[in-house]
């Protein structure tokens, strides 16, 4: 995981400078999430890394002092730039290197992805199982030429104990007089600080940001003021004693916010040292003095900001003076208008009044323009004392410059005068040895200014190339722009056209008919082609003959399952108009991604801690989770329900009850591998013997049958298993299936009597009663029994039941959930198809669609909002109290059932002539 300490340059004015953060590169998004520390929830923005160009500085002669050696540039889309800044150069060249890979691996799936939306997402950490293995189109055929280069130009670096997931326990790098608060995100500032503070213990609950008294602003204080003037004094006394103390080549020799750690020099300091420099040869000057010059920069820095603070409340009080003014003029006015009003009621004549209401109203105004005067000259005195200030500040610099000036030719002098001191001792000496130092010197000389050349050739190189970059990656997002405009449009134009076709091909399959005679029409022969171009696969190669060429679907489905069966024609028109269908309702809800923004945002808020259970995540994952990240979920979900039973294993426990049930005789591995094939047959990952899913299918269920002898093994397991394993690994599925077993469904559900299955069945005919009493009433008049079909609903959890997009969806609620889930979507399923199903007037037909109506049942947006709008209240409390009730009575049936075969057998064996009877089960043993 890439993630450590960066330091980010943010702020204005005196503020801006490099603050201390945290970074997380989310690989979903393509995103480098900066927070203020390891632990904060929210973060306080993100770099998008995707569209994003790197650049560095080589550095420049004395960048070491400054520490400007290991900072870098990321270049976004909209033009800005942000400057970060590692530890040291090692750190620097990692994080580049690890953020070019993680673009271009992220750029080159999101273009695999493109091909088709119906392909499995871009593989991250948490993509497991057999789905996320099998998608060809994540796996791009990338350019060896280029790979090629990138392993030539890469740079192989180690990080330091500050990049990775062991630096969240070392402390943030602070950098001298550095500021880590920022002003742009206060927000998020205050909400970290209150996600924080929630975490004490109650004494301690009670924040600054929550309080119930009334605050007004007072006027300062005569202790107040005794204190500022004594802080103002001290301020003055040290910028007396530190005047001067810059670098006379310095750039910006007054500017304290720029350099807030360098202190200026006096003057006299600078003489004093360059006199003794001359006098005793001694050691170069030191420009920066200790301890104390950093205390009087760190207390500038602390005055100038109470300053602004000071300003900015200065502000607040003369906008709340020019309100109260403008609310006494209001009150003043009204009180005039009222008097006006009582004395004309009172019959003084009215063109008084009117001679009284202008004099009042010249008043009002000159009192106004006296007012507005009065502010006009106190901001113009407020003017000429600023003026004052910044004159004296000049006259102050002035003096600094002309004393500085003044030093300079001093020094000047005293040079020159070494200068000809020099020249007289060296001309004293031969001229052979004044030749050859001549002609080194000047072949020095020329390898500078050749360097210097080559250096400046460099930069200039550099900023061509950094400038081609931006604008090469300028041009392909506005391509990335129109192909994703382009896309929309040629999904809405795909899903029309898969309606258009499943109707036609529903068209086609009625007025087929039967050959009574041998003649052939010409609009029987037409229609007997359109079925053979409709019934074709999909190949590459199409007959150019045919009269319409109609879509053509995938023969697996994103999950393995085959979409078109082999064997009826009939079927497979049916089943090729119902994948349609399907890939239009899919293609819609592909353009609506608020579903996928929540999920991103939701997972986005969650990189910094541990995931809870709560409102928001169940209704999120009742919406249905995307493809992308339903490995990641499915196993949070599954270490949710059985971390009591993980914590009180040993490490290794599935190799171990694995090896235990492959070495040791294992009385249900025969019905195992008899079911093995039978599982899914429509799945081509448990398709045939050599499928990488069969050797998987039969680890976890030989495990579980070790782990749990009383069950051993039941026919469903296999189906339960097999679909866990599409999405996770061999352990998490096999902790899946005792998620199900164990804790989810009661004792004796897949046991041999399925006594827990049977009391299921009672349980939702009684909730049928009651939710759906006309659909009930209707199957009781007709003497249908729906239980034979909801059976193995219950047992297996519909597979094999309901299409596999509807299939996923209920899976992912009923591992958050629990078995309430299944009782809900059997009731909307059945709601679903009400209508229809009462327009049925005999046993047989309401039998026969029974059997086959879920697979016509697609939309799985309008299912759920059936399951778990329609349907509500439904309490859990409710369905225990039921099961409670019948699993008495069904014991007591299989009590009287067990008693009347025991005296089967025993009249079979005083019987002569019943002693050949046996049944079912002694004849399979």
């Amino acid at each position: 995981k890439l993630c450590g300490y960066l330091q980010k340059l943010s702020g204005k004015g005196p503020l801006r400078g490099f603050r201390s953060r945290w970074f997380v590169f989310d690989p979903r998004r393509c995103y480098l999430y900066y927070f203020k520390g390891p632990q904060e929830a929210l973060p306080l923005g993100h770099l998008d890394i995707a569209s994003a160009c790197f650049s560095y500085h080589q550095p420049e002669a004395g960048a070491a002092a400054a520490g400007d050696e290991a900072a870098f540039e990321v270049h976004s889309p909209g033009g800005g730039v942000a400057v970060l800044k590692a530890a040291t150069r090692q750190d620097m060249t990692y994080w580049l290197q690890e953020l070019q890979q993680k673009r271009w691996e992220y750029c080159n799936n999101l273009d695999a992805a493109k091909r088709d939306s119906r392909t499995s997402p871009t593989p991250s950490d948490f993509s497991k199982g057999l789905v996320a293995k099998d998608n060809p189109g994540s796996i791009l055929s990338q350019n060896a030429s280029a790979e090629r280069a990138r392993n030539i130009l890469a740079v192989e670096t180690s990080p330091t104990d500050l990049v990775g997931e062991q630096a969240a326990s070392q402390p943030a790098p602070v950098q001298p007089s550095a500021i880590n608060f920022s002003l742009k995100q206060w927000s998020t500032e205050i909400k970290n600080s209150m996600s924080s503070l929630r975490k004490g213990n109650n004494e301690n609950r009670k924040s600054i940001f929550y309080t119930t008294e009334e605050w007004e602003l007072l006027d300062p204080t005569p202790k107040d003021l005794e204190d500022s003037m004594a802080l103002e004094e001290k301020r003055k006394h040290l910028a007396e004693g530190s005047k001067g103390r810059r670098l006379a080549s310095s750039a910006f020799p007054f500017d304290f916010g720029r350099i807030p750690h360098k202190t200026r020099r006096p003057l006299k300091d600078m003489i004093g040292s360059s006199k003794n420099r001359n006098s005793s040869d001694s050691s170069p000057t030191e420009w920066y003095s200790g301890n104390g010059n950093k205390l009087v920069s760190e207390l500038q820095l602390k005055y100038q900001s109470q300053q602004e603070e000071l300003e900015k409340l200065k502000k607040d009080l003369l906008s709340q003076k020019e309100l109260v003014r403008l609310l006494q003029q209001t009150v003043r006015s009204s009180q005039y208008d009222k008097y006006f009003a009582s004395r004309l009621c009172e019959g003084v004549p009215k063109d008084k009044l009117e001679l009284l209401h202008q004099k009042d109203d010249q008043i009002l105004g000159l009192n106004n323009q006296l007012e507005k005067l009065n502010l006009e000259k106190d901001s113009l005195q407020q003017e000429v004392k600023n003026l004052k200030c910044k004159v004296g500040e000049l006259n102050e610099r002035l003096g600094m410059l002309m004393e500085t000036i003044q030093a300079k030719d001093e020094v000047i002098m005293k040079l020159s005068r070494q200068l000809s001191e020099c020249e007289d001792n060296t001309s004293s000496q031969s001229g052979a040895v004044n030749s050859s130092v001549a002609t080194c010197t000047n072949k020095e000389l020329q390898e500078l200014d050749r360097l210097k050349d080559n250096l400046q050739g460099y930069k200039t190189q550099n900023k061509f190339l950094n400038k081609e970059i931006l604008e090469l990656s300028a041009l392909r997002r506005n391509a990335e722009a129109r192909e994703r405009e382009w896309q929309a449009k040629y999904t809405s134009l795909e899903a029309k056209l898969c309606q258009i076709e499943s109707k036609y091909l529903i068209l086609l399959q009625e007025m087929k008919t039967p050959v009574c005679s041998e003649e052939q029409s010409p609009a029987r022969e037409v229609i007997t082609q359109l079925l053979e171009d409709a019934l074709k696969a999909e190949t590459s190669e199409q007959p150019e003959q045919a009269f319409f060429k109609p879509h053509l679907v995938s023969e697996y489905d994103i999950y393995g399952f085959q979409t078109v069966p082999e064997d009826d024609d009939e079927e497979k028109l049916v089943a090729k108009s119902r994948a349609l269908d399907l890939r239009s309702l899919s293609l819609s809800e592909n353009r609506e991604i608020s579903t996928g923004v929540k999920w991103e945002n939701y997972l986005a808020s969650t990189m910094n801690r541990e995931m809870m259970r709560c409102v928001e995540l169940k209704n999120l994952i009742r919406s249905g989770i995307p493809h992308e990240h339903r490995s990641k979920m499915w196993k949070w979900c599954v270490n949710l329900h059985v971390k009591k039973f993980k914590d009180s294993t040993v490490p290794g426990y599935f190799q171990t009850l694995l090896q235990n049930a492959l070495e040791k005789q294992n009385p249900a591995s025969k019905q195992i591998e008899l079911d093995l094939l039978r599982t899914l047959p429509n799945n081509k990952h448990y398709s045939s013997p050599t499928s990488e899913g069969i050797q998987k299918l039969r680890n976890v269920l030989l495990a579980f049958s070790w782990r749990n002898p009383d069950i051993g093994y039941c026919q469903g397991l296999n189906r339960l298993v097999a679909i866990a394993l599409l999405y996770l690994e061999q352990e998490d599925a096999f902790w899946c299936l005792v998620t199900i077993v164990e804790v989810f469904m009661p004792r004796d559900y897949y046991t041999k009597t399925l006594l827990g299955s049977q009391v299921d069945q009672r349980v939702f005919k009684d909730l049928m009663s009651e939710k759906l009493p006309r659909l009930h009433a209707h199957f009781e008049q007709y003497k249908v029994d729906y239980t034979l079909i909801t059976f193995n609903w219950f047992l297996v959890v519909f597979v094999d039941s309901v299409v596999s997009d509807i299939l996923f969806k209920i899976w992912d609620s009923f591992l958050y959930e629990g078995p309430k889930v299944i009782f809900r979507f059997a009731l909307a399923l059945f709601k679903y198809k009400e209508e229809e199903i009462l327009k049925l007037q005999d046993s047989m037909s309401i039998f026969k669609y029974l059997r086959y109506f879920t697979r016509t049942i697609l939309d799985a947006r309008k299912l759920t909002g059936i399951a778990f709008g329609d349907l509500n209240p439904f309490p859990l409390r409710q369905i225990r109290n039921r099961r409670t009730y019948h699993l008495e009575k069904v014991r007591l049936e299989l009590t009287e059932l067990e008693a009347i075969r025991e005296d089967f057998l025993r009249e079979r064996e005083t019987c002569v002539e019943k002693r050949d009877l046996i049944s079912d089960d002694e004849e399979d043993s």
